[in-house]
């Protein structure tokens, strides 16, 4: 198996280094091209304004000096002549990608950039909470998440979302296949400053948001203690709202 290996935290985050160390367990044809600096929040994002350089850092080991995106899209384009990757992982994220973060976060979208192009993708994501546990989840349980998806024939265009909670890998409670959250979005946390020269300036910040944990979704599973299993799709229709919506523009 052919894995190639992508991230939003940049070549050189610690958790890219766990998701090497878990890739290489499954296969010894693993490649890797990543951000050469962070994007967390990047998003599904092309960069179309500035060259895009490539870097060679060893044996099938490049970095982008661009976005998540760019960094799959790259890879495929100009890594892979005779045949490309059987699998795409994109990980391990520094903090969650639950609920309605996946429409933010840069490693999901690195997932489904692969997607697009019709290779199998998982993302994975450690959530931290300053539990002092690190990656441990996540070196513990990523075996036994991606072995059964190894197997699995995924529909097309879609992304195994995964989410480790912020345990030790013994006190983890199992896998749970659930679907994604939504969050209580509130006004959002924004510092102002003025820079050196007098001009004002704007910082978003993070802070706790309110999760709604309806039952079966993967804020409530991590929240109990489990792994999150999610697929998602690149189709956004929302096919409840054609027929009403057609009926508008008909009368």
């Amino acid at each position: 198996m052919r894995i190639l290996l992508t991230n939003d935290d940049g070549i050189n985050a610690p958790g890219f280094e766990v998701l090497e160390a878990i890739a290489r367990k499954l296969s010894d044809d693993v490649w890797v091209c990543a951000p050469a600096e962070e994007n967390s929040g990047a998003g599904h994002s092309l960069t179309l304004h500035l060259p895009v350089r490539l870097r060679e850092h060893g044996k099938q080991r490049y970095s982008v000096t661009g976005t998540p995106t760019d960094s799959v899209n790259l890879a495929l384009r100009k890594l892979f002549p005779d045949r490309p990757p059987d699998l795409v992982i994109s990980g391990v994220n520094n903090g969650e990608n639950l609920a309605d973060d996946v429409t933010y976060s840069g490693t999901i979208s690195a997932a489904m950039e692969a997607a697009l192009a019709g290779i199998p993708a998982v993302a994975l994501s450690q959530v931290m909470r300053d539990a002092g546990h690190g990656f441990a989840a996540a070196e513990g349980w990523a075996q036994k998440v991606l072995a059964p998806l190894l197997d699995l024939q995924m529909a097309k265009r879609t992304v195994i979302n995964v989410n480790f909670p912020a345990l030790a890998a013994a006190d983890v409670k199992g896998i749970r296949v659930v679907r994604q959250g939504f969050h209580d979005y509130a006004r959002g946390l924004l510092l102002e400053g003025t820079d050196p020269r007098g001009r004002p300036y704007y910082w978003f910040g993070l802070e706790d948001i309110e999760h709604t944990l309806d039952h079966g979704t993967d804020l409530e599973a991590v929240s109990e203690g489990y792994v999150s299993v999610t697929p998602l799709h690149v189709d956004l229709t929302h096919y409840a709202s054609l027929g009403s919506l057609a009926e508008s523009y008909a009368a």
